[in-house]
């Protein structure tokens, strides 16, 4: 499997922050918008990162890339103890001032958390969108053996410091969800990961962790909403079983991506099919605009 060796953009990208309605978010920018602009939502513990290895392929067929840190992620601010800050309405809405700030229709993309994230911010006003790519990211809840490990990582949350927690994690063999960011995101370098945890807000973790044991179905609700849609995932996926994400293509009358060689994260288990296969769909939803 491809993996980015740091957390070091590439060539001809930029780190910075956007400033929105909603506050500045941490970000990485990388290509020029010849052929458009995609925002690119992280998931549970990851963070902007996770998308590093997709900038420079995306930019090559011609899309601007622009991957963001949520609110309360590694760089980008939040509270450390106020879980209301982070309900799903927040994150949506803070999504919707992201793609304002843009400027432009921007391609969603959201992997795991973040595709529920970016589902209900389209659920909120899909206009700012020009298509949706759920990537890894299933219809309702996580599978029960995941979120048995996601109720660990929180009950260890409410009794120890991130740094404890982190020692805690190194010490046994890692779930899935927490070895080295969002849900076996395939990053291997430890001290950034080790950076990255212990600047994520914990409040943060326990608000979105409770949102992927209990996210109820709105599968019926996106497809009612006209906007070209696209569900990615890897060939293999213990987070939200690949033949659940089938289906969930079929009810949104999505385009369906499977990318071999890869599991619940192929932004970096298999980044060159995984770009190829963003850029041919939003290649598609240009041309038949």
């Amino acid at each position: 499997m491809s993996r980015p060796p740091s957390f070091i953009p590439p060539a001809g990208a930029r780190a910075y922050r956007l400033d929105t309605a909603r506050g500045e978010f941490a970000v990485i920018e990388a290509g020029t918008a010849v052929r458009g602009t995609a925002l690119l939502l992280p998931g549970f513990t990851g963070s902007k990162e996770d998308f590093i290895a997709l900038h420079e392929p995306l930019a090559a067929r011609g899309y601007r890339t622009v991957a963001v840190d949520g609110r309360g992620q590694f760089e980008s601010d939040g509270p450390e103890h106020d879980e209301t800050a982070y309900a799903q309405d927040e994150l949506a809405r803070d999504v919707l001032a992201q793609a304002a700030a843009l400027a432009t229709p921007v391609h969603l993309v959201g992997h795991s958390l973040g595709g529920q994230v970016s589902r209900a911010a389209v659920l909120l006003d899909p206009a700012p969108f020009a298509s949706l790519t759920l990537m890894s990211s299933g219809p309702a809840q996580i599978s029960g053996s995941q979120q048995q490990r996601v109720k660990l990582l929180r009950d260890a949350l409410a009794v120890m410091d991130m740094g404890q927690v982190w020692d805690a994690i190194q010490a046994m063999e890692p779930p899935e969800e927490t070895e080295t960011g969002e849900l076996d995101a395939g990053l291997d370098d430890r001290d950034d990961l080790r950076r990255r945890w212990l600047a994520t807000s914990p409040a943060q973790l326990i608000a979105t962790g409770r949102q992927l044991c209990t996210e109820p179905d709105r599968v019926a609700e996106l497809a009612a909403v006209r906007l070209p849609k696209h569900v990615l995932s890897g060939s293999h996926d213990d987070t939200w079983p690949v033949e659940l994400l089938d289906d969930m293509a079929v009810r949104l009358d999505a385009r369906r991506t499977v990318v071999q060689g890869a599991e619940h994260s192929p932004n970096t288990d298999q980044p060159l099919p995984t770009a190829r296969a963003l850029a041919d769909f939003w290649d598609r939803t240009t041309a038949t605009a």
